[in-house]
């Protein structure tokens, strides 16, 4: 442990804790102890959680009470997972067309929001309390720590900017901000092939032990250093986000970052991070003492492992609860679900889904999908979307706009995509009543048509 890392953890971050109020390391200690109970016990605290959730959510939360009456089902009723499985899922479409009625009477008045752009394609505004909020980050840097991205380590994010333009001040305190972190930030929508150098540059000046990006940034750049010969040393855990790590990306990750070892993490801006893996490496571990995360309709391959989309509860947000929350991914699990090991959390074999189209600009660069789910997530009216890449440089954005949608909206949209995209690209922006599913069932946010 580095000198800053033993002071960030020991003085400079519980003091900034302290003066905002927050009780990360309070529930950090408590999460780092959880994860070595027996799977017995952890199962064991799960439930109670969740029996005591649920109470909560019939007594203060109209929607629940509604349609859990409209299936005969109270509190009283629920003595197993079983139980808990035949309860309706949550979408969200039903966020969207009952959410006042999604809050806790008694605690709505001090809801926390965020807005996700959502890699299904449809913007989302939820809320969350102060204390879950606390307890996601706490959540966050438990399953960093698996892999070695402890609180303090130097880091650095290979990530999506900030969208619009934030003034100086909102910049000088975000640069403090990370400052204090010991990490540095680098917008992973401006690279293309003739700036990869200076991103490489950059991370190689920083030093960094930790980097954590979204993947396919990752891999690009981890494919033109190895074809220059050149390799960033020093670093010892890549973390990949937003999309799934591939077993076969993790060699070239590893070659270009020699000593590292590629880490894939799962996550939503929903619950923050769901799983990651450890140093094993062997699935992902599931946060099961702060989640209760299900396979829905899941099917069983000849192997005996079992796919089946993803239902999220958060059992800590008892603000605006989602109680079985199928975010539109799929996951595959192994028998046993508890895999041996120290820990007792459960695993999940892998992410199946967020397969997102990547995006090619005519300067060379290659967006990853996450880019237009972060551009339009804040945009006041975007119900849905999906960007089409017609040719290199003629792209399509479909919205099915809301009443919020108008002149001013539709010119930040060509605004902030002109930025990235380039001034050599045209967006045509065509409000649509739809946007069709494709044959297998499934949406897609960004669609090539690029050979």
């Amino acid at each position: 442990m580095s000198l800053y890392e033993h002071a960030f953890r020991r003085v400079l971050y519980p003091a900034y804790e302290a003066s905002r109020g927050r009780g990360t390391l309070r529930h950090l200690r408590e999460y780092e102890a959880n994860q070595w109970l027996a799977p017995e016990q952890l199962a064991q605290l799960q439930w109670d959680k969740l029996v005591a959730l649920v109470a909560h959510c019939w007594a203060q939360v109209p929607f629940y009470r509604a349609h859990w009456e409209a299936v005969g089902f109270e509190p009283g009723d629920l003595r197993s997972l079983d139980d808990y499985a035949r309860l309706p899922v949550l979408t969200k479409a039903d966020i969207r067309a009952h959410f006042d009625d999604l809050k806790a009477r008694s605690q709505s008045e001090g809801l926390l929001y965020k807005a996700t752009g959502g890699s299904t394609g449809e913007p989302l505004r939820f809320g969350y309390t102060r204390e879950s909020n606390d307890r996601r980050a706490a959540v966050m840097w438990r399953g960093y720590g698996w892999t070695g991205a402890a609180l303090g380590r130097r880091a650095l994010f290979l990530w999506g900017g900030a969208v619009g333009a934030p003034g100086r001040v909102a910049q000088l305190k975000d640069r403090m901000y990370h400052a204090a972190f010991h990490r540095r930030m680098l917008n992973s929508f401006l690279m293309r092939d003739d700036n990869m150098a200076a991103y490489a540059d950059a991370i190689a000046a920083w030093r960094p032990e930790v980097i954590v990006g979204y993947v396919d940034p990752l891999v690009r750049l981890s494919k033109w250093l190895a074809g220059r010969g050149r390799t960033i040393p020093g670093v010892s855990s890549v973390l990949g986000a937003a999309e799934a790590l591939h077993d076969f990306q993790r060699p070239i990750i590893e070659a270009a970052f020699p000593g590292a070892k590629a880490y894939n993490t799962y996550g939503c801006r929903e619950f923050m991070l769901i799983a990651c893996e450890d140093q094993d490496r062997d699935g992902l571990l599931v946060n099961a003492d702060h989640l209760v995360v299900e396979l829905v309709e899941a099917t069983k391959g000849p192997d005996g492992t079992e796919t089946g989309e993803l239902a999220i509860t958060d059992l800590h947000n008892w603000g605006m609860p989602f109680i079985r929350y199928v975010n539109g991914d799929v996951a595959s699990r192994r028998h046993p679900w508890h895999a041996t090991g120290a820990r007792g959390l459960p695993r999940l074999q892998r992410i199946e889904g967020r397969r997102l189209d990547a995006i090619r600009t005519p300067d060379g660069r290659v967006l990853p999908g996450e880019f237009f789910p972060h551009m339009l997530k804040d945009v006041a009216g975007v119900r849905r979307f999906q960007v089409v890449q017609d040719t290199l440089d003629r792209f399509t954005l479909k919205v099915v706009p809301g009443p919020e949608f108008g002149d001013a909206q539709e010119a930040y949209v060509h605004r902030e995509v002109a930025k990235v995209l380039g001034s050599d690209a045209s967006l045509v922006l065509e409000r649509v009543d739809d946007i069709p599913l494709t044959h297998s069932g499934k949406f897609r946010v960004t669609v090539s048509r690029l050979p």
